[in-house]
């Protein structure tokens, strides 16, 4: 992966999310799965080695190890449907140390739209693995990775930060009972399956107590085996327009590229509460201006507030003190790395003086290396290793190591 990926000071974070950002823009600069190959293909003419990239409906991310934030961000925008420009506008660059703590916070759900949203945490292995199987992971990101997911299970674990039921999908039944005071004959439509559709179809059987609930999605497999498994119905794509007229809550998780739902389906067909759970947005936004119908999106969703919220809040600062001590145990295993080069050195050369006749003469020592050699050696080694954890003064101890090995020698 290149010298550069031993200095942390070349990972870096260069990303846009909910903070200065609306759905419509983030969808701009949503990455999936055929862009994501296209870009890994792409790195290394722009000289990347190291790198995976993080895509939800908060966020798009790319972590990775660069010369210069400028390579991470070029090479990102040349798969977005939005510009660069646009990009570094509202792009945060983060390095380093600094880098390393933003990636511990939101896979900890510290930095999620809705506080403790846990979900993130299979998007960040999701992606690393996207990454890693085309070997585009060196053994830093590697390890930050297993130690970021190791924080994050500590936190769930050790903490109420994800305590409670609060999530995107829930905030949109949330929604729906505050605006849908008896759901008694009301028929309500999800458009797509996958994981957000999936949560979103369970949460309304388990929360609102209904099984009046049609699913549709492109592959009809996957929604007839989710109909099946929560006991709703589901219709095959075609019968989409005719779905739609006759549903009066409909709910959308397609992720397309473009919108799925459009004006054409609407026109003309009574009051409907829409829920756009897409990233980018898959609802035309000109059904806004039809009468009767009310649309909703992922920002407005987030913003909504409960007691489950603020207890989560209250845990924030144990969250951060658990994040505290999984970084001091990274950043020590990526100071001892940065010595390995010495270590091995000090270690060739300590072998060298062994059987060396000079030192031979002054040690009394058998000329043959021997396995106690070997362990005397180590034990030299993993003194300077202490040492050089403690005072960042490599040569010293390299002197310090041969002197003690010969003292060694003569007792």
């Amino acid at each position: 992966m290149g010298n550069k990926t031993a200095d942390i000071s070349g990972f870096y974070v260069v990303g846009i999310n909910y903070k200065k950002t609306d759905a419509t823009i983030r969808g701009q600069f949503a990455i999936g799965n055929e862009q994501y190959e296209k870009i890994l293909a792409l790195a290394p003419s722009y000289h990347l080695s190291d790198l995976f990239i993080l895509s939800t409906c908060n966020r798009t991310e790319i972590y990775g190890f660069a010369d210069d934030a400028a390579q991470l961000v070029n090479l990102l925008c040349t798969q977005t449907a939005g510009d660069r420009a646009t990009f570094v506008e509202l792009v945060y660059i983060k390095r380093g140390k600094t880098a390393v703590e933003h990636l511990f916070q939101v896979a900890a759900g510290l930095d999620s739209q809705i506080l403790g949203d846990y979900e993130i945490v299979g998007q960040i292995k999701q992606a690393v693995k996207f990454s890693r199987e085309r070997h585009f992971i060196g053994s830093f990101s590697e390890r930050l990775v297993n130690c970021v997911l190791q924080s994050s299970k500590s936190i769930k674990n050790q903490t109420a930060l994800s305590g409670g039921t609060v999530s995107v999908s829930f905030s949109a039944i949330q929604y729906i009972r505050e605006k849908m005071a008896v759901l008694d004959g009301k028929k309500i439509l999800v458009l797509g399956t996958g994981k957000m559709g999936r949560n979103t179809c369970r949460n309304m059987v388990d929360y609102l107590g209904t099984h009046n609930i049609t699913l549709i999605n492109r592959t009809e497999e996957r929604a007839a085996e989710l109909a099946a498994e929560v006991n709703v119905h589901y219709a095959p794509w075609d019968q989409l327009p005719a779905e739609i007229a006759s549903s009066d809550i409909i709910l959308v998780a397609t992720n397309a590229e473009q919108p799925t739902l459009l004006r054409s389906h609407l026109e003309g067909r009574g009051d409907k509460l829409i829920i756009d759970l897409s990233i980018p947005c898959n609802v035309e936004e000109s059904v806004t201006s039809l009468p009767g119908i009310s649309l909703i999106n992922v920002d407005e969703l987030s913003k909504m507030k409960d007691e489950t919220l603020l207890k989560r809040e209250a845990e924030v600062p144990k969250a951060k003190a658990i994040i505290a001590e999984h970084i001091a145990e990274l950043m020590e295993w990526q100071e001892m790395r940065r010595h390995v080069p010495v270590l091995k050195a000090v270690k060739t050369k300590l072998k060298e003086l062994h059987t060396c006749p000079i030192f031979n003469r002054l040690s009394g020592e058998p000329f043959p290396f021997t396995t106690h050699t070997d362990e005397q050696i180590q034990r030299v080694l993993n003194g300077m290793a202490t040492k050089m954890r403690h005072h960042n003064q490599g040569g010293c101890h390299y002197i310090e190591a041969i002197n003690e090995y010969i003292a060694t020698g003569n007792n």
